[in-house]
Formats: C-alpha cells, sequence, structure tokens
C-alpha cells in the first residue's frame, strides 16, 4: 500500500471552488480500482487550507490515478489553477511485528 498526504492552500475567495473540484475529483477517484481511500479535509482555524489523504494499493494504482482524465480535470486544470501552495508526501505503512495486513 502506498498513500499520499497533500496539503493545499487556495487563493483568497477560491474556497467554494475547491470545495466543489474535490467534491467531483473524490466522487471519481473511490471508483478506480486501486484506490483504498480518499478523504478531504477542511482546516477549522484556516478555511483556505485543505488536507487530502488518499490510499492506493501500491504504486501502479497511484500512477494510474494520476493518468485518469478526471485528474487532468480537476486536478491539474481545476485545483492548480486556484491554489497558493500544495505540499504532498509520499508514505507507506510500517510493517510491525505481530500486527496482520
Amino acid at each position: 500500500m502506498i498513500c499520499v498526504a497533500v496539503t493545499y492552500v487556495v487563493l483568497p475567495n477560491r474556497e467554494e471552488a475547491a470545495i466543489d473540484l474535490f467534491t467531483k475529483l473524490t466522487e471519481a477517484t473511490l471508483q478506480e480500482p486501486g484506490c483504498r481511500m480518499y478523504q478531504v479535509h477542511r482546516s477549522r482555524q484556516e478555511p483556505r487550507r485543505f488536507f487530502l489523504y488518499e490510499q492506493y494499493d501500491d504504486e501502479k494504482a497511484l500512477e494510474a490515478h494520476r493518468a485518469t482524465p478526471h485528474f487532468e480535470q480537476y486536478v491539474q486544470r481545476g485545483l492548480f489553477r486556484i491554489i497558493e501552495s500544495r505540499t504532498p508526501d509520499n508514505w507507506v505503512p510500517l510493517q510491525l511485528p505481530g500486527r496482520r495486513r
């Protein structure tokens, strides 16, 4: 499994547009066969700040996600045009002794 965590800060007065894009992106992404989780969060203290947490079966599933038409439409031609900053990070779960998968 691979996890992606991304923090977005959208431009002032673009919060509603971001919510609309995140909603459409989430609906489409959750239909992908390799997607295990896709959850967007909004900061209570900073309304322009959004946190996205994603889980995929493997690197291939993540790459497939980034190659979808909805990623192109809602991220590359949507969110990327209304963000002030974006901080992505990729994670893998620890394989702890005695813990079942």
